[in-house]
C-alpha cells in the first residue's frame, strides 16, 4: 500500500527524430506536453502528506522550464538522440530524482519510495517512466 500525490504542468517543445520508423515526424515539429508527476510513499510523513504540494510544483516548473520553448535538437546534451516522449520522460524524472536528492523538496521526502512521470501527448496517448527514489 502507498501514498500518491501528483502535480500537473506542461512545457512546449519542438524536435526531430532520426529513423524511418518516424516517417514525416522526421522534420522540426512542436510538441506540447502535459506533465503528471507523481510521487508514492508507504507512511506520511510528520506533517500528514507525502510531500509539500507546493515545494513540488514549483521544482517541477523548474525542471520544464529547462526544456521549454527550446528546439531540443540544438541541445548538446540531446546529440545524436530521438527525444521521444518517453526518452522525455525519462529525463524528467532524472532531473526531479538529483532535485530530491539535493533536498529541494524539504527533509522529510526522505521517505518518498517511489515517481512516476507520463507525458501526455494528446488526449489519446501517452508514456510514462516509473522507477524508485534513492
Amino acid at each position: 500500500m502507498m501514498y500518491a500525490v501528483c502535480v500537473r504542468d506542461h512545457f512546449m517543445i519542438a524536435h526531430s527524430f532520426r529513423g524511418q520508423t518516424f516517417g514525416p515526424a522526421q522534420r522540426l515539429h512542436g510538441a506540447t506536453y502535459v506533465v503528471d508527476l507523481e510521487l508514492r510513499r508507504p507512511d506520511l510523513d510528520p506533517d500528514g502528506v507525502v510531500v509539500d504540494i507546493s515545494k513540488l510544483s514549483d521544482c517541477l516548473r523548474a525542471v520544464l522550464a529547462e526544456l521549454n520553448h527550446r528546439n531540443l535538437d540544438e541541445i548538446p546534451e540531446f546529440a545524436g538522440r530521438n527525444t521521444t516522449t518517453e526518452f522525455l520522460a525519462r529525463e524528467i524524472f532524472d532531473r526531479m530524482a538529483a532535485r530530491i536528492d539535493e533536498g529541494q523538496l524539504g527533509p522529510n521526502a526522505n521517505g518518498l519510495s517511489t515517481m512516476r512521470v507520463v507525458l501526455h501527448e494528446s488526449h489519446t496517448a501517452w508514456a510514462a517512466y516509473e522507477g524508485p527514489l534513492a
